[in-house]
This record gives structure tokens, C-alpha cells and sequence, in this order.
């Protein structure tokens, strides 16, 4: 059963840091790009961070660079995004996301999601 489980989040204040996990099962995230997205309720999901598929590159969104950092275990099948210096407008639902284009079928998986709240 292919399964992915975000964990990490909670409740600090600015300039807190947290580390979110996700956990793949199912499958091997080496293989996939993955991803960090976050929502806030009531508005559009927010990509946040990609690590490629073998943990080549990773990318960024203008709002977390220099404070967030993606890596990859693949020993342990987890990607991690560690959040430092957090902000207020951080707050939201961060989802990790796995996407793959493989012989020309895309297959991807999503997170049930892990709420990270920054409060002054």
C-alpha cells in the first residue's frame, strides 16, 4: 500500500524552528521529485520546496529561502524540510507531495498533512 505520513509540526513562536518529516511507504522516494506545499484555509495551496528525484537539486520559494532547507534519507525513505526562523505567515498545512513522469505515466502521492502554527 503506498502511503505517505508528514510529521513535525506544531505550535511555536517567531523565530522558533521545527523539522518536518515525511515518510514514504509503498514506494521509493529516490525515484520521485519531491515536494513541500502548504495551505492556508480558504486559499490556494503554496509550493514551498522540491528536492529532485535522487536528492540532486532542491529548490525554493522566494518566501522560505535562506530559513528552510529540504534533504532527503533514503535509507529511511524520508524527506525532511527543516524551517528555521519561522514566521507568523509560515502558518498553515504543510503537505508533502511525490510526483513522478515514468514512461510516460505521471504517478504521485500526497500527505495527509501536518499543521505548523506560529503565533506571537
Amino acid at each position: 500500500e503506498v502511503q505517505i505520513v508528514e510529521s513535525g509540526g506544531g505550535l511555536v513562536q517567531p523565530g522558533d524552528s521545527l523539522r518536518l518529516s515525511c515518510t514514504a511507504s509503498g514506494f521509493t522516494i529516490e525515484n520521485y521529485d519531491m515536494f513541500w506545499v502548504r495551505q492556508v484555509p480558504g486559499k490556494g495551496p503554496e509550493w514551498v520546496s522540491e528536492i529532485s528525484s535522487g536528492g540532486g537539486a532542491t529548490f525554493y520559494a522566494d518566501a522560505v529561502k535562506g530559513r528552510f532547507t529540504v534533504s532527503i534519507d533514503n535509507a529511511k525513505n524520508r524527506v525532511y524540510l527543516q524551517m528555521n526562523s519561522l514566521k507568523p505567515e509560515d502558518t498553515a498545512v504543510y503537505y508533502c507531495h511525490a510526483d513522478q513522469l515514468y514512461d510516460g505515466r505521471r504517478n504521485e502521492f500526497w500527505g495527509q498533512g501536518t499543521q505548523v502554527t506560529v503565533f506571537s
